[in-house]
């Protein structure tokens, strides 16, 4: 049985309407780092909504993901400052140390998602990476690597 007590708490929080639908979405993806299909029927009924609906909103924004994700999330920026200042190569460093590829973003352990995004904010920092958020600025492959072996490292202890 799926624990919807994050969407209760949300629908209370933001109100059991359509137009609360973007921001419950994006506490459940808080919670559960993608927004899993089981969720979809149970705000449906609760929200007066179709499923259908709910699934437009969750593909039509890119910030939404309905695939597993990791507990640290990697975003590779690849804007016009990042990639001109060579981005793809720590892109390709890190897909190489974790196993992944264009089409397999997540490890199998679900540690580890790597992600391109078109602009992290950073141009004067560039090439810029973020791990959960926090942006690492003028970053290298080889940068890159230290940074998830010494999570790697960490997890271990």
């Amino acid at each position: 049985m799926f624990d919807y007590t994050i969407l209760d708490k949300a629908i209370e929080k933001f109100g059991n309407e359509e137009k609360s639908l973007i921001a419950i979405l994006q506490e459940a993806q808080e919670h559960y780092r993608y927004l899993p299909k089981e969720i979809f029927p149970y705000l449906a009924g609760k929200l007066g909504v179709s499923e259908a609906r709910i699934y437009g909103v969750a593909t039509f924004y890119e910030n939404f993901s309905l695939e597993r994700k990791g507990e640290y999330i990697i975003k590779v920026c690849d804007g016009t400052a990042c990639h001109v200042r060579h981005s793809i190569p720590i892109l390709e460093a890190l897909r190489k140390e974790l196993g992944l590829s264009e089409e397999k973003k997540t490890t199998d352990d679900l540690m580890f998602t790597v992600e391109t995004v078109a602009c992290l904010g950073a141009c004067s920092s560039a090439p810029a990476i973020t791990l959960n958020n926090e942006i690492y600025p003028t970053m290298t492959p080889e940068k890159a690597v230290e940074l998830v072996r010494s999570i790697k490292e960490s997890i271990k202890k």
